[in-house]
């Protein structure tokens, strides 16, 4: 029996016409595109979660561009790989050939050192780098190797996406149209997919493998109960990567130490990257518990600061200590709830002008305008406090930070409460 490429491998596109999604970045007119047209293109980081075309993207700008192509797996290749590379690159550059791409698959799982033979190669534009990453770059990429990088966002698919793609697998591919695939439903399909293209196409394959034999329909329960019986394994390049840090955060969230270090452990085991986890608890410490304990945010971001200097497996140890104190501290999201209306009262009311006592007045002009004349200087009264306006005076009175309901935040709110008295309905 002969063993199929994957569905997902099957369809890679053979062109930027046939390229699904990423419009802003390689539809018409857009920036990416228009620097392939004129072939001039930058070296560029791909930044965008699992399954959203960023290999299959420098394939066809490699291609587009009829340039030697050199592609290496951060997982797999070290600094004597890269610089093998550079060496071959070299060499075509003495013989006059087009200047190669180089494209690294998860550039954030590069040491500094590694990130650093590189460096040099971009800087003598010896290659042109694509590298493909899931992480910020801000965090995982050197900055000298950073600031010589354009970097573009890729976005998750959207349902007209991922749908044109079961299409086009249905019509093109040379084994599923030869068969009758009959779909009642999709919307699972597309929750199950999450945005990412691989794991749509290989939960597809799976589905009509199990379907066509039998003359089964495609229904949203069809799928659900062959996801569920084939794909239970974490997979941390992508199948439930997201939905294993879900699960990890919601836990936390909830106040169970125990389920908590349980998900932390499936991490743990299959091999996720240490600081990815820390970077999740540094932003649940202020979303989820905020003021409720300070303390939260400090612990986490000890924590993240000692799995980058320690790495595995002590980290782990780093990890589960800071894991099951967030979980079971106190929790509140009146932080996360007060930027989110601050923001949307922005964009509301647009750019409201700053009061005259609130002025800053470096200048004569600025004094005579009676900037910051009648401002009062908290740290003069009683208490360090003083009654006086702080907001545009349309907007007075708003409330958005709302303490939660804990002894930390409900001390605050008495302390405003005796501050401000009714303003704010504290």
């Amino acid at each position: 029996m002969v063993t199929r490429i994957p569905l997902a491998e099957r369809l890679r596109p053979k062109n930027l016409n046939d390229y699904v999604g990423q419009q802003h970045i390689v539809g018409e007119d857009a920036v990416l595109r228009n620097a392939i047209v004129q072939q001039n293109i930058p070296s560029m980081i791909l930044w965008g979660p699992p399954g959203v075309g960023k290999t299959s993207l420098a394939f066809l700008i490699a291609k587009e561009l009829e340039r030697p192509f050199f592609s290496l797996s951060a997982i797999k290749s070290g600094v004597k790989d890269v610089r093998e590379v550079i060496d071959k690159a070299e060499q075509l550059m003495n013989f006059n050939q087009e200047q190669p791409i180089l494209f690294i698959d998860e550039i954030h799982r590069f040491s500094k050192s590694q990130q650093d033979s590189l460096l040099g190669a971009v800087e003598k534009g010896l290659v042109t780098l694509i590298g493909a990453t899931t992480e910020n770059p801000s965090f995982e990429v050197i900055s000298a190797l950073l600031s010589r990088c354009q970097v573009y966002v890729l976005e998750n698919l959207n349902e007209e996406d991922l749908i044109s793609l079961i299409q086009k697998a249905i019509k093109e591919d040379e084994f599923l149209k030869n068969d009758t695939i009959k779909i009642k439903e999709f919307d699972a399909l597309i929750r199950v997919s999450g945005g990412d293209a691989r794991r749509l196409l290989n939960v597809f394959e799976l589905v009509v493998n199990a379907a066509v034999p039998y003359g089964k329909i495609i229904t949203n329960d069809f799928v659900l109960q062959q996801v569920q019986q084939n794909m239970a394994r974490y997979d941390k390049t992508g199948e439930q990567h997201y939905d294993i840090i879900s699960a990890f955060i919601k836990s936390i969230r909830g106040s169970d130490p125990n389920a908590a270090v349980y998900w932390l452990a499936r991490m743990i085991e299959g091999g996720e990257d240490p600081s990815f986890i820390a970077r999740r608890l540094l932003i649940l410490a202020s979303e989820d518990i905020g003021n409720a304990n300070p303390n939260a945010l400090l612990l986490a971001n000890n924590c993240f600061q000692a799995v980058n200097v320690i790495g595995w497996p002590e980290s782990r140890i780093v990890l589960s200590q800071t894991v099951t104190y967030l979980a079971s501290s106190a929790k509140s999201n009146a932080a996360y709830e007060a930027i989110n209306k601050a923001q949307a009262l922005v964009k509301q009311t647009g750019d409201l002008s700053v009061p005259l006592h609130l002025r800053n007045a470096p200048t004569k002009l600025m004094k005579e305008l009676n900037y910051g004349v009648e401002y009062k200087y908290a740290h003069g009264f009683t208490g360090n406090f003083v009654n006086q306006e702080y907001m545009p005076e349309t907007i007075s009175n708003t409330k958005l930070y709302d303490p939660g309901k804990n002894s930390a935040e409900d001390k605050l709110r008495q302390s405003l409460k005796e501050k401000w008295e009714n303003k704010y309905g504290y």
